[in-house]
């Protein structure tokens, strides 16, 4: 068998899988549309990228923009063209390196757009996110004029049961994890042995302050790009 034939075949098998979560998507794009939210749906992280600086950056008229701690946003190589843009006023979470002044974050929440990934969505429309210090829900929250979420299919869970379960025991560790590789020392916590929740009292427990957003308000306010690939944690 040919290389291109094999390229051929594994092309092959993957449309299955994308067509699965096409129906599944568009399912979660209804309900979060009932809820108020301004969704989009794009196959691809190039496309979520081409979305946000060719139609939602100019939609939004924003002139500073923000965004909270997402893999997302750098995986799809959308932080690296927002930083390019010096027409744009930008407060980056990580500018002061990996442990910035309180004060910097909440620069955030004057930005005309803030940009954020999420740790779970719920069939029924409901964004779930779990924050250490909580600026990033606060700032999708509240303060903001926009704010764009950045979503992996691989977010989608059925209800908020399977949302914390999602968050507690795979997202958090796997971020302490993160953590641990950027910073080069080990955190204490003891997720990083169990690969799951502990409901730890460690002094760099990042499981502290839960988000549900049920809708958007105003309606509109908040933009959801659904992304048709594995994205993020």
């Amino acid at each position: 068998m040919t290389e291109s034939t094999d390229r051929e075949k594994l092309l092959s098998n993957r449309e299955p899988i994308g067509q699965y979560w096409q129906i599944r998507l568009e399912r979660v794009k209804k309900t979060l549309e009932k809820n108020n939210f301004e969704v989009f749906l794009v196959e691809s992280g190039s496309e979520a990228k081409r979305l946000v600086m060719e139609d939602i950056l100019s939609g939004t008229g924003a002139k500073t923009i923000a965004w909270g701690g997402t893999m997302t946003m750098e995986e799809i190589g959308l932080g690296e063209a927002l930083r390019q843009r010096t027409d744009l006023t930008q407060i980056d979470p990580m500018a002061q390196g990996l442990t910035p002044d309180m004060d910097h974050l909440r620069k955030a929440f004057t930005a005309d757009l803030f940009f954020s990934g999420t740790n779970a969505v719920t069939e029924a429309g409901q964004l779930v996110n779990l924050d250490m210090l909580g600026n990033r829900i606060s700032a999708i929250t509240f303060g903001p004029t926009h704010v764009v979420i950045l979503v992996g299919r691989n977010k989608i869970v059925r209800d908020l049961e399977a949302a914390m379960d999602r968050i507690r025991n795979y997202v958090s560790p796997a971020h302490v994890r993160r953590i641990n590789a950027l910073l080069g020392f080990e955190m204490e916590n003891p997720c990083v042995k169990t690969a799951s929740c502990q409901n730890c009292k460690s002094p760099m427990r990042i499981c502290n302050a839960w988000s549900i957003i049920e809708k958007s308000y105003p309606q509109g306010r908040i933009r959801v790009v659904l992304i048709n690939e594995d994205l993020g944690l």
